[in-house]
């Protein structure tokens, strides 16, 4: 078992480190700027007369269900050597992460803004979505940490989730997910049929990450009265205009003692929304180092507890009964039965050796 377990934390861990060292690989193809291609070729063909909800969420539900059943073929089924099996999913895990950029792109903007407004309001431009022209030093500052909570699930935790139980395919149609969310999961004229259905799925898919994540960041907060700090994020967290984003924005809000939320411009459409906490105090560059710390530590203990587990996916897997042939039998061995490796039985002992078998692979 400890073996089969070894080669599955191989793939996370090294695919986690190469997001921790390096973060997005810009010049390199990137899975979610193919998502991107996809989702825009498939709205500027169908967004348009009539039934838009329906064909939207026709378009979204059959994305995610090739996406998924395609790439568990390909980890699952496809013939390959050990190594490989192993590189594909390291890689395919690292493009999934993106703590590494989030921090780094937080970090910019408060060195932005130091420098001046301007080029705060320009860099801050880059990750959110709203109106940043306008914006105030301290709206900068606010709006960069509100980002980083919620994107510390949707970026990092949340595509670990959906790793623990459904292995990589599950990681990887968590990120399509989402990226059809950011792409047309908007109430304004031009998506809230289209996009309706994309919305919803990505509030499912974020329910449960984003309460996790707020709690991780109340464990590793360096706050002792953790019983207070639990009480306000249950009282600030359901008060968001999102059923997900306000968990983990009120978590940082508690820890740094200060206010999120309020109104906000989106390209010309006011949206208000709730104040998460009461204390309207000006952020500093030392709040923004005390809050990365805190999601780099909960990103670390998401990768401890993930690590070690098998996946749902791995679990069901029909390559985990009776004899297993290991794809190639010239790279590894010829066959493996169950008298050999009495745990074969209980774990699929060929996806172990991909990085997804005993271990909890998302």
């Amino acid at each position: 078992m400890e073996t089969l377990i070894g080669y599955s934390r191989m793939a996370l861990v090294i695919g986690w480190f190469l997001d921790l060292i390096f973060g997005d690989p810009q010049r390199l193809p990137h899975p979610i700027v193919w998502f991107g291609k996809w989702i825009a070729m498939g709205e500027k063909s169908l967004n348009k007369g009539r039934k838009r909800k329906m064909k939207g969420a026709l378009f979204v539900t059959i994305s995610i269900a090739l996406l998924f059943g395609f790439s568990w073929v390909l980890l699952n089924l496809l013939p390959m050597p050990l190594y490989i099996a192993i590189a594909i999913n390291a890689i395919l895990i690292f493009y999934c992460l993106a703590g590494h950029t989030l921090r780094k792109e937080v970090r910019m903007v408060f060195e932005a803004v130091d420098r001046s407004t301007e080029e705060g309001r320009k860099q801050v431009a880059r990750i959110v979505g709203r109106d940043t022209s306008e914006l105030s030093p301290q709206e900068i500052r606010t709006a960069a940490l509100e980002t980083l909570a919620e994107n510390l699930s949707d970026g990092v935790i949340a595509p670990l989730f959906w790793y623990a139980i459904f292995g990589v395919p599950g990681m990887l149609t968590y990120k399509l997910i989402n990226t059809f969310d950011s792409m047309v999961g908007y109430q304004n004229e031009r998506y809230k049929d289209f996009g309706c259905w994309a919305a919803h799925i990505d509030d499912i898919a974020n329910y449960i990450p984003a309460r996790i994540t707020a709690l991780l960041m109340i464990i590793v907060a360096p706050v002792w009265n953790k019983w207070r700090l639990l009480r306000f994020v249950f009282h600030f967290g359901p008060q968001h205009a999102s059923p997900n984003s306000g968990w983990p924005e009120a978590a940082l809000a508690g820890i740094l003692n200060c206010r999120f939320g309020g109104p906000h411009n989106y390209f010309g459409e006011y949206f208000y929304k709730p104040y998460i906490g009461t204390n309207e105090r000006e952020l500093t560059t030392k709040d923004m180092k005390k809050s990365i710390l805190v999601c780099l530590l909960a990103e670390i203990m998401t990768i401890g507890i993930t690590a070690p587990h098998q996946s749902l996916c791995d679990t069901l897997s029909p390559r985990g009964e009776g004899k297993v042939s290991i794809f190639n039998q010239k790279t590894i061995t010829k066959e493996y039965n169950i008298k050999q490796f009495p745990n074969a039985s209980k774990c699929n002992f060929p996806l172990a050796l991909l990085g997804r078998g005993c271990p909890q692979d998302r």
